[in-house]
């Protein structure tokens, strides 16, 4: 953003809303230059439509079952999307698989927080099999979003090691502050035009990205 105005964010949440409400703290404390303009849920009962709502915050919540299919669906819902026009969707719990014919539309301005350390794990309980395999450390991931299953490409990544008597609850729980630390740095990052999505790679300062950013203990970026 080189003008350096407030970015205009949409968040998609399909529970909690914990996430979404790490980074509405964050616009509201001043650490990330942005208006967060709606919330929008595939589930009407959705704690974070409440939380929205109670910050007085455009919701939306639409249910798949009212629709003949997922294309229908989809269409729908990111129909109401850009009534907002956001420059950012960030997917933060969305729990669903947005479709291809959908996708495309929002290349480069679409992100979603996946837990774990991507390509490992896509999908759903990586803590689970993260423990599974063995594997000594954890983390989460923020990509942009393509027609590919949590195979977009990668921003950057906070890593957490997996300690002996971890398990998938208490991965989840020593995860959760880090991601969402992860989620407010890179979109800080985008707000601030140093993030974007180049024709072939993630670029950062104006230079491509052959690896993911990784976040270190502070919150600061390091290039690999």
């Amino acid at each position: 953003m080189t003008d350096r105005r407030r970015l205009r964010v949409v968040v998609l949440a399909s529970g909690r809303g914990g996430t979404f409400a790490a980074l509405l703290a964050a616009q509201q404390d001043g650490r990330l230059p942005i208006d967060i303009v709606a919330l929008l849920s595939d589930k009407r009962t959705a704690p974070a439509l409440t939380i929205a709502e109670s910050a007085g915050i455009a919701t939306v919540a639409l249910r798949p079952r009212d629709y003949p299919d997922r294309t229908s669906f989809d269409r729908a819902l990111f129909a109401r999307v850009a009534e907002f026009a956001p420059d950012l969707v960030v997917l933060a719990g969305y729990m669903r698989v947005i479709d291809s014919s959908v996708v495309g539309a929002w290349r480069g301005r679409m992100i979603n927080l996946h837990p774990s350390l991507l390509p490992k794990h896509p999908g759903l309980q990586t803590h689970e099999r993260v423990l599974a395999a063995g594997d000594s450390l954890h983390g989460s991931s923020v990509h942009y979003v393509t027609a590919e299953l949590d195979g977009g490409p990668l921003i950057a990544q906070a890593r957490l090691p997996v300690v002996a008597g971890d398990t998938p609850e208490t991965l989840a729980a020593r995860l959760r502050p880090l991601e969402r630390q992860l989620l407010i740095r890179v979109v800080e990052q985008i707000a601030s035009g140093r993030l974007t999505l180049g024709p072939d790679a993630v670029e950062f300062d104006g230079r491509p990205l052959a690896l993911p950013l990784q976040m270190g203990p502070g919150g600061g970026f390091a290039a690999m």
